[in-house]
């Protein structure tokens, strides 16, 4: 993928309760410890006595080992990062078939048109 040369687009988009999901051919793999994958890797972390004592009371509250635990905490805070980015850079097409599914009008959802214009139980 390195050596292949593809015309990228650059798409900032700054929200406010909105959620903006962009689906990728690179989706993250499953992190979790029990996804069943071998691990033949290792961290090695240099860590204070008060920090494993909070780290292993943590992971016993939820019957888990430290191991484990440190595991599922940290992937689950790389995700959060890779997925609170700004900035998106997608070729060319994918950008333009990001932007078509903005600019398309929503579904017509009688449903939420309905709760929409019901009022709250406190306004009644």
């Amino acid at each position: 993928m390195a050596s292949e040369e593809t015309s990228l687009s650059v798409f900032t988009m700054y929200t406010h309760k909105c959620t903006l999901v962009v689906n990728t051919r690179e989706s993250m793999a499953n992190t979790s410890s029990d996804s069943g994958e071998t691990r033949d890797e290792s961290i090695n972390l240099r860590i204070s006595r008060n920090q494993k004592h909070l780290i292993d009371r943590a992971a016993q509250a939820l019957g888990r080992n430290r191991s484990d635990f440190m595991l599922d905490a940290a992937c689950r805070e790389a995700e959060d990062v890779l997925l609170d980015r700004r900035y998106f850079a997608l070729p060319e097409e994918a950008f333009k078939r990001f932007m078509a599914m903005l600019d398309k009008p929503p579904a017509s959802n009688p449903r939420l048109t309905r709760l929409l214009k019901a009022k709250a139980p406190w306004e009644k």
